[in-house]
């Protein structure tokens, strides 16, 4: 693993060590907002987006502020409850909130990564997860408008992890046996309040 690809994998998780009480504070209360493990909706597939109004601008723009409080990368909109077929991401701090609608992975190098995974909807869950490399998407943007998208690195495995949920998939179900069987140990371990 390079340096580079070391960076990309601490992003993806964007856990980090410590955080002053205000943003600690706002990063509780926007995961509150956030459906956790064991909510029915995170294994459904989400419906196709047909209307794209304000309602549906409205709801990516929360969702962008909800996981920048959330300090994630991406959110998908059955994390919040509603199952259509859109997601949000940033991957570079400073660039703009993307949001695909309808996306679909129309190809996919036969090169693959393997790299540790967090989920805003699986608390203090880190599992080692295989993915292509590179993709090519089609989505719409949050017009409705065509977009086509050709990636790699974090832009790749963030896609390709919030396409996942969209499908009802989670990080543990793309993971080793004896890693899901530590990380169901640390969801229970949660619940029962150790």
């Amino acid at each position: 693993m390079t340096d580079n690809d070391q960076t990309e994998a601490e992003e993806l998780r964007r856990e980090p060590p410590e955080l002053d009480p205000e943003m600690l504070a706002r990063r509780e209360a926007a995961l509150r907002h956030v459906r956790k493990f064991g909510d029915p909706v995170l294994k459904s597939r989400a419906a196709e987006v047909e209307t794209f109004d304000d309602g549906l601008r409205a709801e990516v723009e929360r969702m962008g502020l909800l996981m920048e409080d959330a300090v994630g990368v991406g959110l998908a909109a059955n994390q919040v409850g509603l199952l259509r077929r859109f997601f949000v991401y940033r991957v570079d701090e400073d660039g703009p909130l993307e949001a695909l609608v309808n996306p679909v992975i129309d190809w996919e190098s036969d090169q693959e990564e393997t790299f540790e995974e967090g989920c805003l909807s699986l608390p203090q869950v880190v599992v080692e997860v295989t993915r292509p490399a590179q993709i090519r998407v089609s989505a719409q943007d949050r017009f409705g408008e065509p977009i086509e998208l050709e990636v790699e690195g974090l832009e790749a495995r963030v896609i390709q992890h919030e396409l996942d949920h969209l499908n009802g998939v989670l990080i543990i179900d793309r993971t080793t046996r004896g890693q899901r069987r530590e990380a169901m140990r640390t969801l229970r371990d949660l619940e029962s309040g150790f």
